[in-house]
C-alpha cells in the first residue's frame, strides 16, 4: 500500500496524517468497505479538504448563477433571483442532510443506489437501485453536457465582445463552432482526469479557491466600477412580468425564474461517489456533502447581490440585439467598464475569470460521472461492464472517464438540431439528479424506517421528518420544472424535460423487465443476505 503521507503533501492539503495514523485511518475504511461488499481498488489518498474542495467545484455558483441568469432575469428578475436563492438553499440543505446521513452509514462510490438497494431490502432492493443509478447517472452526463456546452457559449461570447460585440462586427460563432468547442473542452477534462487522484484532488482545491475568490472580487468589484446602480428596492422588491413568452401569471413566472438556484445547487452527491478515495470517508464524505451546500449557499448569494446591484434595465440585458447577444451576466461586465473606461475590456476580464471556474465545474463533473460509471459497472449494471470498471496503474477508472465524455459530447449533438431541445438538459441535468437524491431518502423514512443503522454522521430523531421535506421538495420541483416554458406550445417552445424523463423511465423499466434485472453481481444480488436490511 502507497504511504498516504506522500499524497497529501504533494495534493497540498490542510492536514496531514503521520504515517501510523493513515494505516490506521487506511485500515479502518478498507475494513468498512469490505463489510459493504466491495474490495479496496481506488487509491484512498483524499482529505476532507480534497473531498469538499472536488465537489464544491461541481456545484460552483459561478457556473450555475451566470449562465442562468438570463431565465431569472426575464422569470420574475430581482425578487426571483435575491429572494428565491435563500429559499431553494434552505431546501437544498435539507436534502443534502438527508443525503450525508445514508451516506456516512454507507460510504461507497457506489453512492445513491448503493443506499437505495440496502434501503428498499431483498425484495425490491436491486430494482431500486438500478432505477436509482440510471436517474443518477444520466443526471451526471447531462450536467457534464450542460456545463461544458455553456463554457463554449461563454468562450463564443468572449470572442464576439473582444473582436467588437454583435453591434460592432464582431465574430460570432455558428452553432457548429460552439459544437467544436465543446468537444475540445471534453477532451481537455478527459485528459486533466486521467491524472492520478493526487492531482485532482490539487486541482480541485484550486478550484474551490478560485470560485470563493471569484465570488468576492466580481461581487465588490462590479458594482464599484458600475457608474449607475439599482436602488435596494429594486433589487428586493422588483418583479419583473415582462417577457416574450406569453406567460403573465406571477406565480408562475416566480417557479420559472427558481430554476436558476436550483440548478446550480446540484452536484453534491460528487462526495459520496468520491468515498472510497477520501480518508475517514464515513465522516468526510458526508461533511464535504453539506459543507459544499453551506459555503455555496452563502458565497452564491453574495456573488447574486453584488451583480443584481449593477442590473438596472432588464429589457436591455436580456435583447438578443445587445452587443453581447442577449448573454445576461456578459452585458453586464460589458457594460459597466464600458461606461466607467469607455472600453469593456474589464468586463471581458471578469468573464474570463467565471469562464475559468466553469471549467474547474466541467473537470469536476467528469471525475464524479466517471466514479458512478465505475462503481455502477462493477455491480454489472453497465452494458460492458468488464469495460468500463478498469483501473489503470494509477488506478484511476481511464475507460469511464473517456466513455462519460464521449456520451457527454454525443447528448450536446442534439444543440445541432434544435437549442430548445438541448437546452431542456439543465431541466433534465436537475430532474434527473434530484430523483435519484430522493429515492434513497424514500426507503430511509419507510421501507427502512425502523430497520436503517445510521453512521457517526446522524440527525438523531430529526432524521425522519428531514427525510420527508427533502422527498416532498424533490417531487414538487419535478413537476415544476416540467412545465412549459412559453406559450403557445409548439415544437419550438416545448418544455421536453418530461418527455426526455419520461422516455428514459419507460427505457429503464423495460430494459429492466426483459434482461437487466439480470446483470446485477456483486453485492447488490445479496441484499436480502445482509444484517443491514430494510
Amino acid at each position: 500500500m502507497r504511504n498516504y503521507m506522500e499524497a497529501e503533501s504533494s495534493t497540498g492539503s490542510y492536514h496531514l496524517l503521520d504515517e501510523n495514523e493513515n494505516k490506521i485511518t487506511s485500515s479502518n475504511d478498507d475494513s468498512r468497505l469490505k463489510e459493504l461488499g466491495y474490495k479496496q481498488e481506488l487509491y484512498r489518498g483524499l482529505s476532507f479538504i480534497s473531498n469538499f474542495s472536488l465537489t464544491f467545484s461541481i456545484v460552483s455558483v459561478l457556473t450555475g448563477i451566470s449562465t442562468l441568469y438570463n431565465q431569472a432575469l426575464t422569470f420574475g428578475g430581482p425578487v426571483t433571483i435575491v429572494c428565491g436563492w435563500p429559499i431553494i438553499g434552505l431546501m437544498t440543505l435539507i436534502v443534502g442532510l438527508s443525503m450525508a446521513e445514508i451516506c456516512s452509514a454507507y460510504p461507497t462510490a457506489a453512492g445513491l443506489y448503493y443506499w437505495s438497494a440496502k434501503l428498499a431490502g431483498n425484495k425490491i432492493g436491486p430494482f431500486a437501485a438500478w432505477i436509482t443509478g440510471w436517474f443518477n447517472i444520466v443526471g451526471q452526463w447531462a450536467v457534464t453536457t450542460s456545463v461544458d456546452y455553456s463554457l463554449a457559449q461563454l468562450v463564443q461570447v468572449i470572442i464576439l465582445l473582444s473582436t467588437g460585440g454583435l453591434n460592432g462586427g464582431g465574430y460570432q460563432a455558428s452553432k457548429y463552432v460552439v459544437i467544436a468547442l465543446h468537444a475540445v473542452i471534453l477532451l481537455l477534462h478527459a485528459l486533466l482526469n486521467s491524472l492520478p487522484i493526487s492531482w485532482l484532488s490539487f486541482i480541485g482545491q484550486l478550484a474551490a479557491a478560485w470560485n470563493v475568490l471569484g465570488v468576492f472580487l466580481l461581487m465588490i468589484l462590479i458594482p464599484m466600477v458600475a457608474t449607475e446602480r439599482a436602488s435596494a428596492k429594486f433589487v428586493f422588491t422588483n418583479f419583473n412580468t415582462v417577457n416574450e413568452d406569453g406567460i403573465n401569471n406571477k406565480l408562475y413566472i416566480f417557479v420559472l425564474g427558481l430554476l436558476m438556484s436550483q440548478y446550480t445547487l446540484t452536484g453534491y452527491d460528487a462526495s459520496a461517489h468520491m468515498t472510497e478515495e477520501t480518508k475517514d470517508a464515513d465522516k468526510n464524505g458526508p461533511k464535504g456533502i453539506v459543507s459544499a451546500i453551506g459555503i455555496s449557499i452563502l458565497a452564491g448569494w453574495a456573488y447574486i447581490l453584488g451583480i443584481t446591484f449593477a442590473v438596472t434595465d432588464i429589457p436591455h440585458l436580456v435583447n438578443k440585439n445587445n452587443d453581447s447577444g442577449g448573454y445576461a451576466i456578459a452585458q453586464i461586465f460589458y457594460d459597466v467598464f464600458k461606461s466607467r473606461y469607455g472600453s469593456g475590456v474589464g468586463g471581458i476580464v471578469c468573464l474570463g475569470v467565471i469562464a475559468v471556474a466553469v471549467f474547474f465545474c466541467g473537470m469536476s463533473s467528469l471525475t464524479s460521472n466517471s466514479r458512478m460509471a465505475y462503481a455502477f459497472s462493477r455491480d454489472g449494471a453497465m452494458p460492458y461492464s468488464s469495460f468500463w470498471h478498469k483501473v489503470n496503474k494509477h488506478e484511476v477508472p481511464l475507460n469511464a472517464v473517456w466513455t462519460s465524455a464521449f456520451i457527454a459530447f454525443c447528448m450536446a449533438l442534439t444543440s445541432l438540431g434544435s437549442l430548445v431541445a438541448f437546452q431542456a438538459m439543465t431541466s433534465i441535468a436537475t430532474i434527473g439528479l434530484y430523483i435519484a437524491y430522493a429515492l434513497p431518502i424514500l426507503f430511509r423514512v419507510t421501507l427502512a424506517r425502523k430497520s436503517f443503522t445510521p453512521g457517526p454522521f446522524n440527525l438523531g430523531s430529526y432524521g425522519i421528518v428531514v427525510g420527508w421535506v427533502a422527498v416532498f421538495w424533490v417531487a414538487l420541483i419535478s413537476v415544476l420544472f416540467s412545465l412549459p416554458v412559453a406559450y403557445p406550445i409548439t415544437d419550438q417552445t416545448l418544455n421536453y424535460t418530461p418527455v426526455a424523463v419520461g422516455g428514459l423511465v419507460i427505457l429503464v423499466v423495460t430494459s429492466w423487465i426483459f434482461s437487466a434485472r439480470h446483470w446485477f453481481k456483486g453485492p447488490i444480488t445479496n441484499i436480502g443476505n445482509s444484517s443491514e436490511e430494510a
